[in-house]
């Protein structure tokens, strides 16, 4: 079991999983932006049947105020660093021993739909739908299954940092959702891996922006599919009363803060 951090919240997860399950694991750290660095700790991490891309940072901000630097960096870390991880381990996973892979990809319900002061966010975790269904493509025929996980807000420190920092329209379109705890997204997590999911949702919310944004990507349950297909008219009539109610409340917050 390996992970590819920061070393000291490495550590720290290395002794909390040692302390409460008694499982020896390997810790190995690099910048998912060095392919350099990541292979170099992919080979020496050995073996692997799961690989979790789950790296992520955020600025949020306007487009129009935000610096080209940080849009540079979310989407070096957030999308090139998830092509580096996965072009890193793919030789070694397809040289399996013959049982089924899984490469499991945390993106966001930003990355299903835009939100105000998400720009960069929502294009770096957008630009992970189509890395997903692409390299299912390619690799399907080796037994590796590609998941594409898609949380809400979770209540993390960073997501703690994330608020403070938020243009206040964010903060209103986001409460939408709510906040899941870090637990609970992991349990969604491994159940929709295990079960070789391509789209994981993390809550209602979730499973409703699944449906209405599913559009070309596989479905591996027949009654998943049945329920896309029969539900698609209706789950896009809600889409458009969200939309319809945020963009509302842009206006009469906007309006709001002119008469101010």
């Amino acid at each position: 079991r390996a992970g590819i951090g920061p070393s000291r919240r490495l550590e720290e997860a290395k002794n909390y999983i040692q302390l409460s399950t008694g499982i020896d694991v390997s810790i190995f750290s690099a910048d998912v932006r060095d392919y350099d660095a990541v292979s170099k700790a992919v080979e020496e991490a050995g073996p692997i049947d799961v690989l979790i891309v789950n790296q992520g940072v955020f600025v949020p901000e306007e487009l129009e105020k935000q610096g080209l630097d940080e849009v540079k960096f979310m989407v070096d870390v957030n999308l090139i660093g998830s092509f580096n991880m996965i072009k890193a381990a793919l030789p070694k996973m397809k040289k399996g021993d013959g049982m089924p892979r899984s490469i499991a990809l945390m993106s966001s319900q930003a990355g299903q739909v835009g939100i105000y002061g998400y720009t960069a966010y929502s294009a770096s975790k957008f630009g992970l739908r189509g890395l997903a269904e692409a390299l299912q493509q390619e690799v399907i025929s080796h037994d590796i299954h590609v998941s594409l996980i898609f949380p809400p807000d979770t209540d993390t420190p960073g997501l703690t940092e994330e608020t403070k920092k938020r243009p206040q329209l964010t903060s209103i379109i986001a409460e939408s959702s709510g906040v899941m705890k870090a637990e609970e997204v992991a349990k969604k997590a491994f159940g929709g891996i295990k079960s070789a999911a391509f789209i994981v949702p993390c809550n209602l919310e979730g499973a409703l922006l699944s449906i209405a944004t599913a559009g070309m990507s596989p479905q591996r349950s027949f009654v998943m599919a049945f329920v896309e297909v029969v539900a698609a008219g209706l789950v896009r009539l809600v889409a458009l009363f969200f939309q319809w109610n945020w963009y509302n409340g842009i206006h009469t917050w906007h309006a709001q803060n002119k008469r101010a």
